[in-house]
């Protein structure tokens, strides 16, 4: 299928590993101009070793989007090499700090909610103004299951339905100037250096296999590709009247109607 999005420039914060960089492959499959960013120059390095090796150019930019500053960054190396952005996907995210409620600082909370949220929040606002204008734009954020419904770390679960929030309220907002802005909610999903992988390796076989009973219908955990393909879906021309919703990649995960 077409989905009518070649040479659309996409960014995608995030795009040095998992979800990140799979949703940038899957965008520069359908002929995007892609820009990726991450914090780490080493992970960038291979991220973009990986993507070209695949065949598809992309344009990686060091660039922490925690901050204002890497955010301005991120964005206008975007503009200046390859042009008005029309795609965003909003992939940085994690849980910072004391992961259960009596551990969790007020800084975790700040923290946890800034790489979360207000990332979010700052790269969308930079690229309205030229999506507004093109009457088109596609914006996607990446949520997680555990914003829907109860799951994760309490500050995680916050920031997270915030993002859904977010996506939600800037959605209604911008839908007469076709700019649609959906959220995606992953479930367990397992890739290298990823959390899961990390459970998986810090936990026995039993506990890992007791896991996936109580809570993977699918017997097994996600793997990224799935929802970088939503996502390329999302952002074309093909989802055109789907805006304001939260789509769970999850496998049957999840519990909520909702």
């Amino acid at each position: 299928m077409d989905l009518g999005i070649r040479d659309k420039v996409a960014m995608v914060s995030g795009g040095s590993r998992g979800l990140g960089k799979q949703s940038a492959i899957a965008l520069a499959k359908e002929g995007c101009r892609v820009s990726i960013c991450g914090r780490g120059k080493e992970d960038l390095s291979k991220a973009l070793e990986e993507i070209r090796g695949l065949g598809y150019d992309v344009l990686g930019i060091e660039a922490d989007v925690g901050t204002s500053d890497g955010c301005e960054h991120f964005y206008s190396r975007t503009v200046n090499e390859l042009g008005t952005v029309d795609i965003l996907v909003n992939n940085v995210g994690g849980t910072v700090g004391g992961r259960d409620f009596i551990s969790a600082t007020d800084q975790d909370w700040l923290d946890t909610i800034n790489i979360n949220l207000f990332s979010s929040v700052r790269l969308t606002r930079l690229v309205i103004p030229n999506m507004k204008e093109n009457i088109w734009g596609r914006i996607v954020n990446i949520a997680s299951i555990w914003g829907r419904e109860y799951g994760g770390a309490p500050t995680y679960m916050t920031a997270k339905a915030a993002v859904i929030a977010f996506s939600k309220h800037m959605a209604i907002n911008l839908a007469p100037y076709n700019v649609l802005v959906n959220s995606v909610a992953p479930g367990s999903i397992k890739f290298s250096g990823g959390s899961w992988d990390r459970f998986e390796s810090n936990n026995s076989p039993e506990v890992v296999e007791q896991f996936i009973a109580n809570n993977l219908p699918m017997g097994k955990f996600g793997w990224p590709e799935p929802l970088g393909n939503v996502v390329a879906f999302l952002c074309s021309n093909v989802a055109d009247l789907v805006t304001g919703t939260s789509i769970n990649v999850d496998g049957g995960q999840s519990n909520s109607l909702i």
